[in-house]
């Protein structure tokens, strides 16, 4: 009898149980938006969701969902911050791959403090202004020759100022200090840097045209910078770094000529040599 009653009771909790996540499934849309989010932005939100924790926690907080919500509220100040972080972290994390010591023995060099003010206060105005522009010149125009002239515009005309500006802080914060040393500067690596930006440059803006909401791309565009930043910081190091050794130890052939080269002495060459950043102009001083 006990058994019977207790079994009884078991198959009614489990019909209980089973209906009501029947119904609280068949509540939530397939194709709709996220439970807890606006729906507006379901490529960004979709990607909020998974990195919390999936469905079951849709619409909790999250980091990335807690960064959207900041992007939308104040965008220049988000950004600003992401640039200024992303730009002082790339010139640590390219002296840390590299192997690039400062005098002192550290990864932290003078370059990283400069880096970051760069990214947050040069960096991140001027690309939110223009990519403002861009988007407020092409608003409510999704056709696929508006995209591609957009493209165009953005690697003719933004690009190149953009560019512009980077090569002149870069100077700057090489130890340039006279015009003409900031204007070579800028006429050898123009070109470089354009023909990077012409590359990368295509690609990211038709992924953000189709996958990212308009507030996004500041940060999307400047994630990608720092990717490709830091490989090309990294390999200029560990180049300028080999040119170093080989000026002070020799390439090891034998020479039938002259005196034999002099070891270098302590302050002629510290510990791993002086920092570096991108390709261009004069290392700053420690």
């Amino acid at each position: 009898m006990s058994l019977k009653v207790e079994r009884d009771t078991v198959q009614r909790v489990t019909e209980a149980v089973g209906g009501g996540a029947t119904k609280a499934a068949s509540a939530v849309p397939r194709d709709g938006p996220l439970p807890g989010t606006s729906g507006k932005h379901p490529f960004a939100e979709a990607i909020g969701t998974a990195i919390t924790g999936g469905k079951k926690n849709a619409g909790t907080k999250g980091y990335l969902m807690a960064y959207i919500n900041e992007l939308e509220k104040n965008p220049l100040r988000t950004k600003m911050l992401t640039s200024g972080t992303l730009a002082g972290l790339q010139e640590f994390l390219a002296s840390w791959l590299a192997k690039d010591r400062n005098k002192h023995g550290n990864y932290f060099t003078s370059r990283v403090p400069k880096m970051a003010a760069y990214g947050a206060l040069v960096s991140a105005p001027l690309g939110h202004f223009l990519i403002w522009l861009l988007q407020k010149a092409f608003k409510g125009r999704s056709t696929l020759r508006a995209k591609i002239v957009q493209i165009l515009v953005s690697n003719l005309v933004i690009a190149p100022i953009q560019n512009s500006v980077y090569l002149v802080a870069m100077a700057l914060i090489a130890g340039a200090r006279t015009y003409h040393q900031v204007r070579a500067t800028v006429r050898v690596g123009f070109m470089k840097v354009m023909k990077v930006s012409w590359v990368t440059s295509p690609i990211c803006l038709a992924f953000a045209q189709q996958f990212l909401p308009e507030f996004a791309w500041m940060p999307f565009f400047n994630f990608v910078a720092f990717i490709i930043g830091t490989y090309i910081n990294t390999i200029t190091k560990k180049k300028r770094l080999a040119a170093l050794r080989k000026k002070h130890f020799g390439d090891g052939r034998p020479t039938s000529m002259g005196p034999p080269p002099q070891p270098p002495r302590p302050e002629d060459y510290p510990p791993m040599g002086p920092p570096m950043g991108p390709p261009m102009g004069p290392n700053p001083p420690y």
